[in-house]
Parts: structure tokens; C-alpha cells; sequence
């Protein structure tokens, strides 16, 4: 089936609240409130979260993996170009030196940590991104808009819901 986009926009805070935990309590087939519903405002919200939930936050781990890669590419590299003049003289000295890699090691921990969380915050967020099919210049300046995205059968029920709850407009849009 296709999906179609709705976009419900109100004045009342507390009616977009009421409106997304009806959906997300609500059982609508053909729409998951977890991946179909975006709240968007012209201001920040602090409970906004409370009645989102908790999203999974994994930014760390690319800083983690990154940090882990530079620097053991960093060794790697480094003790690799010193092994390859084995043959000539150190005068005593080992032939990988440990001491003096560690400081290059070390920036590389920090330059591949850096660039690799950059990259995974840029995929976290999903950008670069399509422009959402539905907007209102009206969320911009005071009102709060709930995007949700569901198949043909359960539209007549969202518009339900948003009607319900008093909505100021409803706009919708055929999806791709």
C-alpha cells in the first residue's frame, strides 16, 4: 500500500501532547507511532521528551570506533615505516621505539575520534536529508505541528484523532 502524510498543526502545547500519546496508545494499522510520528516546534520543549521517550543515542560509539581505528592504523603505520629500515644501524636502539610512537599514536586517537564522530553525527541525524514532504511556515513562528506517516486505510482515523483534539489545520500529501 502507499502512505500518505499528515500534518496536523495546534496552538496548545498540551493538546499536541494529548494528541501524540493517544497515538502512540492507540492501535492503527499501518502506523508505528516509534517511526512515524515527528513533532516539530518553533521553540524547545523540555517535556517534549518526557512523552517522546528516550531515543537511542549512538554517536559514542562511532566516537569509540574511531578513536580505536586512528589509532591503531596510526601505530600500525608508524611502527611499519620504522621496521622497514631494520637493516640499518641503531646504535643500540630498538627498532620500533615505543616511547616517542605513543605521542603520534596518541594524536591520531584524537584526530580519527574527531573525524569519525563528526561523520556518525551527520549519519545519526540523517543528513543531508530531504526536506519533510509536509511543512507550514506556522510551525516556524508559534504553532506545533505533528507530521505522521501511514497507509491509505488508516488516514480517515489520524484525521480522527487530530480533529478530535482540535486541530487548526490538517494538510496532507500522497507519499512517494
Amino acid at each position: 500500500m502507499s502512505k500518505r502524510y499528515l500534518l496536523a498543526l495546534y496552538n496548545n502545547f498540551d493538546e499536541a501532547e494529548a494528541v501524540v500519546s493517544e497515538l502512540r496508545n492507540s492501535d492503527i494499522k499501518g502506523f508505528d507511532a516509534a517511526d512515524d510520528l515527528v513533532v516539530k516546534s518553533p521553540i524547545e520543549h523540555p517535556e517534549v521528551e518526557e512523552f517522546l521517550g528516550e531515543k537511542p543515542v549512538k554517536v559514542q560509539w562511532f566516537t569509540l570506533g574511531g578513536a580505536l581505528t586512528g589509532g591503531l592504523l596510526a601505530f600500525t603505520l608508524i611502527a611499519g615505516s620504522q621496521a622497514s629500515f631494520y637493516s640499518q644501524m641503531k646504535g643500540g636502539k630498538p627498532i620500533v621505539p615505543i616511547p616517542p610512537d605513543l605521542v603520534l599514536t596518541y594524536e591520531m586517537f584524537i584526530l580519527g575520534g574527531v573525524y569519525i564522530t563528526v561523520l556518525g553525527f551527520l549519519i545519526c541525524a540523517g543528513l543531508p536529508a530531504r526536506r519533510s514532504p509536509l511543512y507550514s511556515a506556522k510551525v516556524s513562528e508559534d504553532q506545533i505541528g505533528i507530521l505522521v506517516k501511514a497507509e491509505d486505510g488508516s488516514v480517515a482515523k489520524l484525521r480522527e484523532i487530530f480533529t478530535k483534539h482540535k486541530a487548526l489545520e490538517i494538510q496532507e500529501e500522497a507519499g512517494r
